[in-house]
């Protein structure tokens, strides 16, 4: 994998700073080093990444990132003071980039349980069909009213409608229900 990020390297390179010249090590060498500061600080930068997004995955992630940014700049890493603190810097800027993306505000909640149903899934099945012949603004009551739960007025709210045409698109509404269930409206409605 680190001979995918590596820069194509000359054997020996200068690099001027100031007075000095500095002679670059061949890729071998700055690969070693990189290496060994990846394994010396690999679970320091994982724990500061988990105090960050507490997230183990997320925190995998973003240390790994954080350590391809690295050797990917390695040359100009390693004239570092403090190698590690510049490490962190990186870590901390590869998590706000996270924060930024509009899909680090998503979270899964896991797989969704349906509730446990005491008829046959053929007669949900059934009342779900009878369900979408209503009309969109009858299905869209009886659903907030029966399915999410909703008061009267906070359908009214929703929909912007007033309270009486709530109550008797829903009265309607379960009376073609009914209707279209025929025998089995009785193990729905009692």
């Amino acid at each position: 994998m680190l001979d995918l990020l590596e820069k194509p390297a000359a054997v020996r390179r200068t690099v001027r700073s100031g007075i000095r010249i500095r002679m670059i090590p061949p890729a071998a060498t700055r690969r070693a080093e990189f290496e060994q500061f990846a394994q010396t600080s690999l679970t320091r930068l994982h724990s500061t990444a988990y105090q960050l997004c507490h997230d183990w995955h997320l925190a995998q992630d973003l240390t790994q990132t954080t350590l391809t940014k690295l050797f990917q700049s390695w040359d100009r890493a390693c004239e570092s003071d403090n190698l590690l603190a510049y490490a962190h810097k990186i870590l901390l800027r590869v998590y706000l980039d996270h924060r930024r993306r509009r899909s680090s505000t998503e979270v899964f909640l896991g797989a969704m349980r349906e509730p446990a149903y005491e008829i046959s899934p053929d007669l949900r099945l059934d009342l779900l069909g009878a369900l979408s012949r209503l009309p969109a603004r009858d299905r869209t009551i009886v659903v907030l009213r029966y399915f999410a739960d909703h008061s009267v007025e906070q359908v009214s709210a929703e929909l912007g409608v007033p309270v009486n045409v709530v109550k008797s698109q829903t009265r309607r509404s379960l009376i073609k229900l009914r209707h279209m269930l025929g025998t089995d409206r009785r193990a729905l409605f009692g």
